[in-house]
């Protein structure tokens, strides 16, 4: 499985560096386009009562991400491109970025950081609305590449199912996977889990599956800490999957694994 047509979240902060890293690894790896789309809080100039658009300082960050777009994809010449949201109010970045997101078979965003200029709620905005699969990347960490040691956050569910497929082009070759069911006690075995390791083996992925009994307040500690067991280097999960691993409530889960992970999550909604 392939991904022809990537985007990349750009903005101002120093860990887009790494961000956009990891999109041109992916796109060369799939000879897909990538698209860097820069989109950050700004104001508009003022003299006065008088508003103008763009502001020089809008202009600037979006020159320097742009040059720094430039030299990070140069290996990949024409198959990439550039796009400034050319916008600066929270609402209006949040509704255009979302528009823009379901061109593209794979979104690749960082984690929010506290005291940024990208709003607070970016990520679960595209998440929710995108239509897209969304490879998210910690604040703190390095990353290089993605899916040698994956993590499947799986459940009998529709979430979990369509996450793991989504999944699978991050998947590299001879993957070691592991697959995590977390359970109550008393719930009954689930007599498909078998299928799921064929699955994986048929698109040359080893992987074992692992039942976790937890309670629902430690659920997404317990898959945090399974991933770090396993060294993984990426964790797929159904997100706001309310019929499947989130029976924390309406995306509370989700949310948490959003504001405390510590490897590249791919959130499927």
């Amino acid at each position: 499985m392939t991904l022809a047509n990537i985007l990349v979240h750009l903005d101002s902060s120093p860990r887009c560096a790494m961000r956009t890293a990891l999109a041109v690894t992916l796109a060369a790896r799939h000879g897909a386009r990538l698209t860097g789309l820069f989109a950050e809080t700004s104001h508009a100039h003022r003299v006065g009562v008088v508003a103008t658009w763009p502001s020089e300082d809008h202009v600037a960050r979006a020159g320097a991400a742009e040059k720094a777009f430039a030299e990070a994809t140069a290996s990949l010449g024409e198959a990439a491109r550039f796009i400034d949201v050319n916008r600066g109010g929270e609402q209006e970045i949040l509704l255009r970025t979302t528009a823009i997101t379901r061109h593209f078979d794979l979104v690749i965003l960082g984690q929010t950081e506290e005291g940024g200029r990208v709003p607070a709620d970016l990520p679960e905005q595209i998440v929710v609305e995108s239509g897209r699969p969304v490879l998210m990347i910690p604040f703190a960490g390095t990353y290089t590449d993605v899916g040698h040691r994956p993590i499947f956050a799986w459940h009998r569910s529709r979430g979990a199912a369509r996450a793991l497929a989504e999944a699978l082009p991050l998947v590299q070759p001879g993957a070691d996977a592991l697959v995590v069911q977390a359970a109550h006690h008393g719930d009954p075995a689930d007599e498909f889990a078998p299928m799921v390791v064929e699955h994986l083996a048929t698109h040359g992925v080893a992987a074992h599956y692992h039942t976790v009994m937890v309670e629902e307040v430690k659920l997404m500690d317990t898959l945090l800490n399974q991933a770090a067991d396993h060294s993984a280097d990426l964790m797929a999960i159904g997100a706001f999957d309310h019929t499947g691993f989130a029976f924390l409530g309406r995306g509370s889960g989700t949310r948490y694994i959003m504001r405390h992970m510590t490897l590249p999550v791919l959130f499927s909604h």
